[in-house]
């Protein structure tokens, strides 16, 4: 996993590529095209906030103009290929998420694109924590509690997701597998449908990610009963963690990373890694992040690739476990 803080050698690299920039020729602004950022999703979203959000510090840092560009669809393959396959790749950015780099080379027998050939990794960005929810009409208030409810159900439990293969499900199959409880998925059109039948109490139960699940947490909507993570939440302090309640060594994100074409120059994507390193550790974005309940994570590419190679096996083994596909 990478460190949540960057080393000093991390630092001491990030202040000299910082400084190389400055100094070169052509370094300035106006002579720089501006960058393409480009995401897998809508707007409006969390992952287009974090977008969003780190670019414009980036932008300010690079003396560079770094425009978001929204490409949502299958799976953000459609934002993946667009950055892979680009004629002109120089300038263009990708949020490299956990869909791209970890499970979609398993769900999908055909991909446009290879991650290891044709995407290269600048540095992670944040993790968003998952979270157990249940429907406030469901007479459960934790975990064990979950448990011997959803044990006593004779016909099992379904749970809700955004979709297959995403984060929300994989976790839930996951708990699933591990706690050897009777369940059946239900596959949502997106996040927003699910949660409105959690909370109507058409369905019992989701994981749901710290962005997009907090306002109905905090509003009562929805009632959390454990965090997927190894540790509290800061935005929700009274949650436990499933490991606290029992269930060891479980940890379920949704992350992402920035990703560029693999064709981009070393030394670019060093000065790109250092103005992303001075983003994630200034104050605007920890604020932001923090409203987010989002957990930035600083480091270098090569930590980058060695967390996404070890999710993409982790996750790769319990798709073909279920038998997953998606075509």
């Amino acid at each position: 996993m990478p460190s949540t803080h960057p080393t000093r050698r991390t630092a001491l690299c990030t202040a000299a590529a910082l400084a190389m920039s400055s100094m070169s020729p052509g370094a300035g602004a106006q002579e720089r095209r501006p960058l393409e950022w480009v995401v897998g999703m809508s707007p409006g979203g969390g992952t287009d906030i974090v977008a969003r959000t780190v670019a414009d510090q980036m932008g300010k840092t690079l003396g560079q103009t770094i425009v978001v560009v929204n490409k949502p669809g299958a799976a953000h393959n459609i934002a993946a290929d667009y950055v892979a396959r680009s004629s002109t790749p120089g300038n263009l950015l990708l949020t490299g998420d956990y869909a791209v780099l970890a499970t979609n080379p398993w769900l999908y027998s055909k991909l446009s694109y290879n991650v290891d050939k044709d995407l290269a990794s600048v540095g992670m960005l944040v993790r968003f924590p998952l979270i157990l929810v249940v429907s406030p009409k469901l007479p459960v208030r934790n975990f064990q509690e979950f448990v011997a409810w959803a044990k006593a159900q004779p016909e099992g439990v379904n749970f809700a997701s955004p979709g297959a293969g995403t984060p929300h499900h994989l976790a839930m199959e996951l708990l699933r597998q591990r706690t050897g409880l009777k369940m059946t998925h239900v596959p949502y059109r997106g996040v927003t449908p699910a949660i409105q039948d959690i909370m109507g109490g058409q369905v019992p139960c989701m994981f749901v990610e710290s962005a997009g699940g907090m306002p109905n947490i905090t509003g009562g909507n929805l009632r959390a009963i454990a965090v997927a993570s190894a540790r509290r939440m800061a935005t929700l302090p009274e949650v436990p963690t499933l490991m606290e309640q029992g269930l060891q060594d479980f940890e379920a994100f949704a992350w992402q990373g920035l990703s560029v074409n693999a064709s981009m120059p070393a030394a670019e994507v060093q000065r790109l890694n250092a103005a992303l390193q001075q983003a994630l550790n200034s104050t605007p974005v920890k604020a932001r992040f923090q409203t987010l309940g989002v957990e930035a994570v600083p480091g270098t590419p090569e930590q980058m690739n060695a967390y996404a190679k070890v999710e993409r096996a982790r996750w790769g083994q319990l798709i073909k476990d279920i038998g997953l596909k998606l075509e």
